[in-house]
């Protein structure tokens, strides 16, 4: 990238910083006649006595001469806004689209860092400098040469005209730049290097934040928030220090210069007061120069700010290109590149192979080794052996520092990543899951270039012939994001119908099929898109139904909703609503400060009885859980009423004894109605529930239906045994009711029925295929370790590589996992290559090659058979394990 920022805006818009300065240039003339006009008006027009006067041909009267005049006045006022207004959409055009590039090729770097670079430079800091602290650099690349010209040629213009009006009147005019010149500029270079350290600083305090969000369960573990909380408020006081420096300093230029900038109009009412009393200056002329004098600021500020912005984005501009130049960067053919190899070669020779880090030892230390791609391969070595560094050369994640490594004829170091990433497959100790559905990180490995484009009517077609046009101004990427990528060939399928039974092999090849089945059943699906699936899970709901009937012991198991009846295991929330709230109107936690919730409570005689029952929970729930430390798994448990927030409540119980619930305001009140709709009946015997009030319960559920209105009807789907109710999920749906409490083994006994009448229906796949739409959320987040683990295999499996390399892949499953999980991979690479590094030596036996690694280099290499003997690294590491 280019060192300097002038250079970088040159070698992308020089066409349209050109155009730009020339439409500045053209709007001079008509600037200076509109400043000569008032002059032309108040001597000639108002003041003028010989008349008719000329205008354009025409004879006028003195008022007719005035007005033509104060029109073409108007008319120049509007042609300058033109020019303004055409000149900064065009810079502020022309800088978004650099700021893009720029964002972009900085991204695009990103991707091309060395993987060592990124335990130098973490997220925290990389994010503020792509998103934040390039940001004002678009508006400065904008004006980076039209605002000089343009202010500086209007400042210009100005003196001009004050010059022409009155030499002695221009001198003043222009007699304290020379002053502000000098003094400013060397005043604003102590600013220029404290934001510089501020930016500095502030990305420390982005690092330390990413470290708190990535360390959060160890600061909770070991009781360290306060060294935290201590250290990011030594952090804030070193920026507060700067500011303020920053703000003092930059106050104190801007005082100087509005005093020396007030200094003018002095000299200008004084000599030119004189010179209009001695007759030397007519009025108009005075005026005129006052006018313009009064325009004459603007120009002259923004040029000082315009010096202000240029040094700021200079140093912004070489900070960020700094830190995005490291050494060892993929070339970008590499990333862009399609070239394949079709036959991948049999084999991956290392030649005197060196990896180091820094200034740290070699991880590998000279080896020398031809790694077999058409057969199986172990690599073994303990912690210190280097086999971690080993496995990443060999998937081309790193790089050597010295020697090469070879794929047949071509330097490995050098191929495109169409070629690693299409034919080498690669799976870690731990797997990154990106924030999508889990189908879409499954099918992640076979999105290299899209396959098929989307589909779109004539508006959207002239929307994406914008947006590619756009792209190429800014040198981005024209793909599009809505396409299909997915290389369904690559999976060994036709069409996206053919992927989902390979998808499901996968799945069951790595043990997550039934995990996923687990997340299709609490997912939501739309009837109206797959109606199908829609009428099988009502036909489920009655064939489960009539299971849990004929069964004595299951009878009672499930709860299920009836309109006249109150649900005992259900919320009153859900009592009230007999329905499933669809987005926050009606959910749970809204329902107490909701207007027509309250006005049926209301109207039900509810309204006393909801504050007395939320009165006596909280009262409850203080004698209970007073004494709990915060976080207490009770809380969760049991309470309606979070650990930090019972300290609130206890004031407001007392308050309730003393005054009774007429004495509450009403945000109290709100506080205690929200209690009341937690409560289940069968769960929470606090004697609130009774007979009575659950047909209480139920008239109000009429009245809530009956009255709702009609732009609230959106809000909540009713419960009918006849219908899908789109808002509940898979389960609920076939259930249509709630699993009773306090019944051990309940809700195993369901899942049991549940499962059994899913493979009679052959409605497993398809509940499977609802779990592929699963969230998997931020980085994976709401996947347990081993589920993201799982994925990352059967993403590699999904793949279809020629090799696969698998480094400590199982180490984080159950000993019955990896057992079935080893034997399938092992059967899926039948005629493929195999490199696996297994976290057990053990787990070697079976393989066509060893490789044992010590120190770095390696010790041993053979059969399994023949390296297990007495004195080998072999041998020890079986020992160790």
């Amino acid at each position: 990238m280019d060192r300097s920022i002038y250079r970088f805006i040159l070698r992308y818009s020089r066409r349209q910083q050109i155009f730009i300065v020339a439409l500045t240039l053209a709007s001079f003339p008509f600037l200076y006649y509109s400043l000569e006009l008032p002059k032309q008006i108040v001597n000639d027009a108002i003041g003028g006595t010989d008349f008719p006067k000329s205008f354009f041909g025409i004879d006028l009267a003195q008022v007719p001469y005035l007005f033509a005049l104060s029109g073409l006045f108007l008319a120049l006022v509007f042609i300058n806004g033109g020019f303004k207004y055409a000149v900064n959409v065009y810079k502020g055009q022309t800088g978004e689209r650099m700021l893009r590039r720029l964002r972009y090729e900085l991204y695009a770097r990103v991707l091309r860092f060395p993987a060592p670079h990124f335990k130098k430079m973490s997220q925290g800091e990389i994010i503020p400098m792509i998103t934040g602290e390039v940001e004002p650099l678009g508006g400065f690349i904008g004006d980076s040469f039209v605002l000089p010209i343009f202010q500086g040629g209007t400042l210009l213009v100005y003196i001009g005209f004050i010059f022409v009006q009155d030499p002695v009147l221009g001198a003043a005019a222009i007699s304290l730049y020379p002053i502000q010149g000098y003094i400013i500029p060397r005043l604003q270079r102590r600013v220029n290097e404290l934001g510089k350290q501020r930016v500095r600083t502030m990305r420390h305090l982005s690092d330390r934040i990413g470290e708190s969000v990535s360390g959060i369960q160890e600061i909770h573990a070991y009781d360290t928030s306060n060294y935290h909380l201590a250290d990011f408020a030594h952090r804030l006081g070193n920026i507060f220090d700067i500011r303020f420096e920053i703000y003092r300093r930059k106050f104190f230029i801007k005082f100087l210069n509005n005093f020396i900038n007030q200094l003018t109009p002095f000299f200008f009412y004084a000599i030119g007061g004189y010179l209009v009393i001695k007759g030397r200056l007519d009025l108009g002329a005075l005026v005129a120069v006052l006018a313009a004098y009064k325009d004459l600021a603007a120009p002259w500020k923004e040029l000082l700010t315009y010096y202000q912005l240029r040094e700021d984005s200079r140093i912004k501009y070489e900070q960020v290109i700094e830190q995005f130049q490291p050494a060892g960067m993929l070339g970008m053919d590499q990333l862009d590149g399609d070239e394949t190899l079709d036959p991948l070669p049999d084999s991956l020779v290392f030649s005197n192979v060196v990896y180091a880090e820094y200034d740290s030892p070699p991880m590998v230390d000279g080896v020398s080794a031809t790694l077999p791609l058409d057969r199986h391969v172990a690599i073994l070595g303990d912690g210190d052996s280097g086999r971690d560094s080993f496995m990443m050369l060999a998937a081309r994640l790193i790089r050597p520092t010295a020697g090469r490594i070879r794929l047949g004829g071509a330097d490995y170091a050098d191929l495109p990543e169409a070629v690693t990433g299409r034919a080498i497959g690669y799976v870690g100790p731990r797997s990154y899951l990106f924030t999508d559905t889990l189908g879409a990180n499954l099918l992640y490995g076979l999105k290299h270039r899209p396959m098929a484009e989307p589909s779109y009517d004539e508006k959207r077609k002239a929307w994406r012939q914008n947006r590619i046009r756009e792209a190429m101004s800014s040198g981005n990427i024209v793909y599009d994001v809505d396409a299909d990528w997915v290389d369904y060939a690559a999976a060994g399928a036709e069409s996206p119908e053919e992927m989902l039974p390979r998808v499901l092999a996968a799945l069951a090849a790595v043990d997550l099929d039934q995990d996923v089945y687990r997340m299709g059943l609490n997912g939501t699906i739309e009837p109206q898109r797959n109606r199908a699936l829609a009428d099988k899970i009502l036909e489920a709901r009655k064939t489960v139904r009539a299971r849990l009937t004929e069964d004595p012991e299951a009878r009672e198991l499930v709860e299920p909703f009836e309109a006249d009846r109150y649900n005992t295991s259900a919320t009153v929330a859900e009592n009230l609503l007999f329905g499933t709230a669809v987005g926050p109107t009606f959910a749970h936690e809204n329902l107490a400060d909701h207007a027509y919730v309250r006005k049926v409570l209301a109207d039900t005689g509810l309204t006393e009885d909801f504050l007395q029952m939320g009165a006596q929970v909280a009262e409850t729930m203080i004698e209970l859980f007073a004494d709990l430390p915060p976080g207490h798994e009770f809380f969760e448990q049991f309470s309606f009423i979070g650990s930090e927030d019972l300290p609130d409540f206890q004031p407001l119980v007392a308050k309730v004894g003393r005054e009774g619930v007429d004495g509450l305001k009403p945000e109290e009140k709100s506080r205690l109605m929200a209690l009341p709709f937690k409560l289940i009946a069968s769960r929470h015997r606090l004697g609130l529930l009774e007979e009575d009030m659950q047909q209480r319960l139920v008239e109000a559920r009429r009245r809530f239906a009956d009255g709702l209105p009609p732009d609230l009807r959106s809000c909540v789907e009713f419960f009918d045994p006849d219908s899908y109710n789109s808002a509940a999920s898979i389960q609920d749906n076939i259930l249509f009711g709630r699993i009773r409490y306090g019944r051990t083994g309940t809700a195993d006994s369901i899942r049991s029925v549940v499962r059994v009448v899913m493979g009679e229906m052959d409605l497993r796949n398809a509940i499977i295929a609802v779990g592929l739409d699963h969230s998997v959320g931020v980085a994976g987040a709401r996947m347990t370790a081993i589920q993201r683990q799982k994925t990352a295999l059967a993403r590699a499996i999904l793949k279809r590589s020629a090799v696969l390399i698998l480094n400590e892949a199982t180490a984080s499953l159950d000993g019955g996992s990896q057992a079935r999980i080893h034997s399938r991979l092992r059967e899926w690479a039948d005629g493929r290559g195999l490199i696996w590094a297994p976290h057990r030596p053990s787990l070697a036996r079976d393989f066509d090659d060893v490789i044992v690694l010590k120190a770095g280099r390696i010790a041993e290499r053979g059969r399994f058979e023949e390296l297990d003997r007495e004195g080998s690294v072999l041998r020890e590491l079986l020992q160790a394990e």
